[in-house]
């Protein structure tokens, strides 16, 4: 069977793995405005399920709800792969893996803290560990 456009390549495919927790994501597309919910979250991106994916390549601002801040955290976004509702299983949703973009080193870290405090909160100290651990990249030799 071949590749579907829309599944993730080996180069989209996250360096990280992602912490399966539900938060509110907020944002607009043309003039309508949806709430959809995360299916999962990592320092680089995350999945927002929604019966209505973004186009792959579409960078858009969203916001995430997050109950022990007092403030929603407001992220840039690209969207990398997409799963659209008629292809969706229970294992693989609908809805649309993001990238995070951020303007600068600064906010990389900010975002990066914050997902981290999530991972340990949800997960606990050991298993946060080796969740947040960042790849090591592959030797070419």
């Amino acid at each position: 069977m071949p590749p579907d456009e829309d599944e993730p390549t080996a180069s989209e495919r996250r360096d990280v793995d992602r912490l399966p927790i539900e938060l509110r994501v907020e944002y607009r597309r043309l003039n309508s405005f949806f709430a959809d919910y995360t299916k999962n979250i990592s320092k680089g991106g995350t999945f927002i399920r929604t019966a209505k994916p973004l186009p792959p390549g579409t960078e858009f601002v969203f916001v995430l709800i997050i109950p022990k801040l007092p403030e929603p955290l407001r992220l840039n976004g690209e969207v990398v792969w997409t799963t659209e509702p008629s292809r969706a299983t229970d294992d693989q949703p609908p809805g649309m893996g993001i990238r995070f973009k951020y303007v600068d080193d600064a906010e990389r870290q900010a975002t990066e803290d914050i997902v981290e405090r999530l991972v340990k909160e949800e997960l606990g100290g050991h298993i946060s560990e080796r969740l947040l651990r960042v790849a090591k990249p592959v030797d070419s030799k």
